[in-house]
């Protein structure tokens, strides 16, 4: 992405100067993918994700409740923890730093004694650190999602917002369905699309969104 970042006020969304080159990406992006009739902070979301992948089709794939989305802003301004799986998706957030799961120590062990992906061990152990009121974006392992899901299911973990996207052929689309009929406040997609880069867009969406407007 282009143009510098500032870190805004708490409880004030992110401040940036936008390149006149994202300027005009977004102009021909809207030009070929309808986004009217998605509410404002959904939109903002699918705008950007259409925008890293310069892929249209994407304006049908994300699946997403506007009050999870707003709530997860609101505590993503308050600083609430945000949790990744994977470094590749913190390194793509742009406006404030995110904990990996995956770097947490111990996570070797825990998935050896455990049976679990290190990914997966990775999601338990920052659970138990941080219980209540993290966002949590995971675009890599369905794994790590899975575990997720249990741990809520089980009372364990207290989301403000989970970002469900791993991508692949086995597990991705099972894990998102799972984290959709849990009741979780979540934004998601629908098939074995997803990635890190699709994690990392939805957290900043949420970071640079500014009523009115959307996130521009």
């Amino acid at each position: 992405m282009s143009g510098s970042t500032t870190t805004g006020e708490k409880g004030g969304p992110m401040r940036r100067a936008v390149h006149p080159i994202e300027t005009e990406s977004y102009r021909i992006m809207r030009s070929r993918a309808d986004f009217a009739h998605f509410p404002p902070l959904t939109r903002a979301v699918v705008e950007r994700v259409v925008h890293t992948t310069a892929d249209p089709t994407w304006t049908g794939e994300v699946a997403a409740d506007e009050a999870a989305l707003r709530a997860g802003r609101a505590a993503l301004l308050a600083d609430a923890p945000l949790i990744t799986d994977v470094r590749m998706v913190a390194a793509g957030i742009t406006a404030r730093p995110a904990e990996v799961g995956l770097d947490r120590p111990g996570v070797a062990e825990l998935a050896a004694d455990a049976g679990l992906t290190r990914s997966a061990a990775g999601i338990r152990l920052a659970a138990e650190a941080h219980p209540d009121g993290a966002v949590w974006a995971i675009g890599n392992a369905p794994t790590a999602l899975f575990e997720l899901v249990r741990l809520a299911a089980a009372g364990q973990v207290r989301p403000a917002l989970v970002v469900g996207v791993p991508v692949g052929f086995v597990g991705a689309v099972d894990a998102k369905a799972a984290l959709r009929r849990s009741g979780l406040p979540a934004a998601s997609t629908l098939t074995e699309r997803g990635g890190a880069a699709i994690a990392a867009a939805v957290i900043n969406a949420l970071l640079y969104w500014a009523e009115p407007g959307g996130d521009r």
